[in-house]
């Protein structure tokens, strides 16, 4: 997200390494309906396909089925990762069993307003996306102004509220899950490492509610520019600020790989590191013997391994890590659908339900602000991968 996790160099870090596999047979109780998505074909070529077997000449007139944009890169920089939310998307279609749910592809490349107005234009009563903070700042008027809700695919908070809701990993949970943990076990002095970048701020500040919301202490942090320098300096500096049980790096792996054995010095010597959910997809993690018993907190990733498997047999490449978030609207749009009459407004009040959601990403639910709330794990890092040590809940 622009300046925050997922978006722009975040997108690029959103992996394609490998993922520990669970059985993925739930996933069909999770949906019961699916059908067609509809590339656009006066704009730009889509790359998602979908086996209807017949070329469909634009945008059907159709009032049995509800009406479903999803606004993602086709084009541009950030192409990659739209066409493999979009690929998502799709799969989730293909994996339900019904025909009441149409979903049509506008690219935001060439400017997500003017998409959003075209969606909005052609009857769609719901937007997934965009993907980006900028992209849902623009649409954001459009869509109120026709009462048409965006779940978006950003983890920028600032953008959530009055009828946008966040799907995107946002980092102050990890930091919260992680911190909670970390206490669990008896540690109760707390450091941190954050980037000057609104990241670092927000996971910072998540991280001096959490640890005091826990009964801990902050005794330092250190900030720095994304240089070997920088990062040097900070750490020099954190391990002179006095002894600390765990130290939260709230940036990449690789970032962590440079830091730590800087931190195994003065009060830093012996604390437990802990990490957000960034480390997800960085296996470089595990070949790393400074980082071995470090911990973060992220989302689940068993079923996500078995889509990767089914999306590299479909598109014959790996899927980004947050292709899952297409697949999750479309699960959460479907179960929507149940009370749902076509043409009508979205039913936005069941997006608060208390049981809240699942999806490839474990379950999750929307909080006041229309942020998506997730069940998080803890793992540690070891030789040859990552272990789960505790597990995400299964229920709220």
């Amino acid at each position: 997200m622009t300046a925050y996790m997922a978006e722009r160099t975040g997108l690029r870090q959103a992996a394609r390494s490998g993922w520990r596999a669970l059985a993925i047979g739930a996933m069909a109780l999770l949906v019961s309906a699916c059908q067609t998505i509809v590339p656009r074909t006066d704009g730009p070529a889509t790359t998602t396909p979908v086996d209807t077997g017949v070329a469909t000449p634009g945008l059907p007139v159709d009032t049995e089925r509800h009406r479903v944009a999803l606004l993602v890169p086709q084009t541009g920089p950030d192409a990659p990762v739209g066409t493999s939310i979009a690929n998502a998307t799709t799969l989730a279609l293909l994996d339900s069993r019904s025909d009441r749910i149409r979903i049509t592809i506008y690219d935001t490349g060439a400017g997500a307003a003017a998409a959003a107005q075209q969606a909005i234009e052609e009857g769609n009563k719901l937007i997934l996306g965009p993907l980006l903070a900028d992209d849902v700042r623009a649409v954001q008027p459009i869509a109120r102004a026709a009462n048409v809700p965006l779940i978006s695919f950003s983890n920028d908070s600032s953008v959530a509220g009055n009828g946008t809701y966040l799907l995107g990993f946002e980092p102050g949970q990890a930091v919260n899950r992680v911190v909670a943990h970390a206490r669990a076990q008896g540690m109760n002095r707390f450091g941190a490492l954050v980037p000057r970048s609104i990241y670092g701020e927000r996971a910072l500040a998540s991280l001096r509610t959490a640890v005091t919301a826990a009964g801990g202490t902050l005794v330092a942090s250190e900030s720095y520019d994304r240089s070997a320098t920088g990062i040097s300096g900070a750490a020099r500096r954190l391990s002179s600020a006095g002894a600390m049980d765990a130290v939260l790096i709230a940036d990449s792996g690789q970032t962590a790989i440079r830091a730590v054995p800087l931190l195994r010095t003065g009060g830093t010597t012996g604390a437990r590191i802990l990490g957000t959910e960034l480390w997800n997809t960085e296996s470089a993690l595990a070949a790393s013997t400074p980082m071995r018993g470090a911990w973060f907190a992220s989302v689940s990733d068993g079923l996500f391994s078995q889509m990767a498997t089914r999306y590299r047999e479909r598109y014959g490449n790996a899927p980004y890590r947050l292709a899952s978030m297409g697949y999750d609207a479309v699960l959460l749009t479907v179960r929507m659908t149940r009370d749902w009459r076509p043409g009508t407004a979205f039913p936005q009040n069941r997006l608060f339900a208390a049981d809240g959601f699942g999806g490839i990403d474990g379950i999750f639910r929307f909080d006041q602000r229309g942020i998506a709330q997730r069940a998080l794990e803890v793992s540690e890092v070891r030789a040859g991968g990552f272990t789960v040590v505790d597990p995400a809940p299964t229920q709220w």
